[in-house]
């Protein structure tokens, strides 16, 4: 079997881990391409990397027929655009988070891969992870009974250095949309339904919230809390669900693979399990050819992903914040 032939969107920092070198362990994949806006950099990023071919611009690339699957590295911005791009071009896509700018985007996005018949995948590597599944199963097998209370955070701290995207809010930046928006996917997905937003804060500087704090309230009763921050001074990612029966956290849920226990307490029995496995992104590159190879059904983008970016959008409205796209 071939594998399948993937294409790197923008030479950025996260592409080495997120797909480089998954596909490496993955006979399934294989990374042939890369564009970036500079094409020097674009060359130098194929030779640090072992990539055998370097695409002229982004357009060009998504035109390749010896590619399958694009990779969007991309600044946010540059999400909509590209990923329309690739999927009317006939490749499948996965994107980073955040999915888009705006809900209006995340929807034309889902629309091209209706059309296009490719699947569109938002890269919430998390999601993929053995522990988090693990987690999710036991909260819908009901082993907390209906949920009560739950909390999710991310928080840390990014030099405002020249160029550095998360702090630029024309390219899509802040704490909400870089980081925070996992611990609104984790709430979405944990809870099972969609919340309304009953409280946020915002901290801006620079024109970005640098940190984020919310409030949300899901019709099953679960009352949640949000908190982010790009200032703060250590790395910290936990998830805490309570329910009428116990409680569940994860000590790490972003990153799991850097070191995440699983803690369950029923009953006033408590329960341990360490993080192992593949990484994160391992996962995510898995997943990807479940979806691609066996017809699995997505975990993440389509729906969800809009969802996102609404509850993205609400808390901002909530918080009385305006972005400057």
């Amino acid at each position: 079997m071939q594998a399948l032939r993937i294409g790197i969107l923008g030479a950025a920092r996260i592409a080495p881990k997120a797909v480089i070198a998954p596909a490496r362990d993955n006979p399934e994949f294989a990374v042939v391409a890369v564009a970036a806006r500079d094409p020097a950099r674009a060359r130098a990023f194929a030779a640090e990397h072992n990539i055998p071919s370097v695409a002229e611009d982004y357009a060009a690339l998504v035109r390749r027929d010896d590619i399958d699957l694009v990779y969007n590295a991309l600044p946010p911005k540059g999400h909509r655009p590209w990923s329309i791009a690739a999927l009317d071009a006939g490749k499948a896509v996965l994107c980073e988070k955040p999915f888009s700018l705006t809900a209006a985007e995340a929807r034309g996005m889902v629309a091209a891969a209706g059309r296009s018949k490719r699947p569109l995948i938002e890269a919430y590597h998390y999601r993929f992870h053995d522990i988090v599944k693990r987690a999710l199963a036991i909260v819908r097998a009901g082993e907390l009974g209906a949920l009560i209370e739950a909390e999710a955070g991310f928080e840390v701290g990014i030099a405002q250095r020249p160029g550095e995207l998360r702090w630029l809010a024309e390219q899509g930046g802040g704490a909400l949309m870089d980081l925070g928006c996992y611990c609104v996917h984790a709430l979405r997905t944990f809870a099972g339904c969609e919340p309304e937003i009953v409280a946020a804060e915002c901290t801006v500087e620079r024109g970005v919230d640098a940190s984020t704090r919310a409030a949300l309230s899901f019709p099953n009763g679960l009352q949640a809390r949000l908190r982010t921050s790009m200032t703060a001074k250590s790395f910290a990612a936990p998830l805490r669900l309570k329910g009428e029966k116990g409680t569940l956290s994860l000590s790490n849920y972003v990153q799991p693979a850097m070191g995440c226990t699983l803690t369950l307490t029923v009953g006033g029995k408590s329960f341990e399990e360490k993080a192992h496995g593949p990484t994160t992104y391992a996962a995510q590159l898995a997943h990807v050819g479940d979806v691609m190879l066996r017809g699995a059904t997505p975990l993440t983008g389509g729906a969800d992903a809009i969802a996102t970016m609404e509850c993205i959008e609400s808390v901002y409205a909530k918080a009385g914040f305006e972005r400057m796209l």
